[in-house]
């Protein structure tokens, strides 16, 4: 997770650095409060990405999230994890990643980047989607493959398997 923030956050200062109007904070394991005000409803990713918000110590709302992360651990069960990922979805996080680790040898095993999806199909009248919004995967890298992560959104990203190793 240390390894993947710290890659994220090397690519978000070259974004800066080309663009001066933009600002990024990469973070780990730090609430986000999913709604406008309060602190009640929230969860807590194990990395993410959001805008700068003109001072320290501020409260980070989903509105001002641009990527959130989650590494899979044997505690997460598939349920567990759909339900996190649609409160990240009706929060409106426009990306989620998922990391897979290798049981074992402890090391990323599959990196995948999901984007969220705000339509969905056309369904007979009176039926309506559990989840109106999701996320539909958009890339996937395998450890040990000649690809390194690379993604454009929510700015260019592109972390070699070697930065990631034990």
């Amino acid at each position: 997770m240390r390894r993947l923030a710290n890659e994220l956050e090397r690519c978000a200062r070259t974004d800066m650095a080309a663009d001066t109007e933009r600002c990024w904070v990469v973070d780990i394991e730090t609430n986000v409060f999913l709604g406008e005000s309060g602190k009640s409803d929230y969860v807590t990713p194990d990395f993410w990405v959001h805008r700068c918000l003109g001072g320290a110590y501020r409260d980070v709302r989903a509105s001002d999230t641009a990527l959130v992360g989650e590494v899979l651990s044997p505690s997460n069960t598939p349920a567990l994890q759909r339900a996190k990922r649609a409160k990240y979805a009706k929060a409106g996080i426009p990306w989620y990643w998922e990391v897979t680790l290798e049981p074992e040898v402890g090391e990323i095993a599959v990196v995948a980047a999901y984007g969220l999806d705000t339509g969905h199909s056309h369904l007979p009248d009176g039926v309506r989607p559990l989840c109106p919004v999701d996320y539909r995967l958009v890339g996937q890298w395998v450890n040990g493959g000649t690809e390194p992560i690379s993604m454009s959104y929510p700015f260019p990203i592109e972390i070699p398997w070697s930065a990631l190793q034990f």
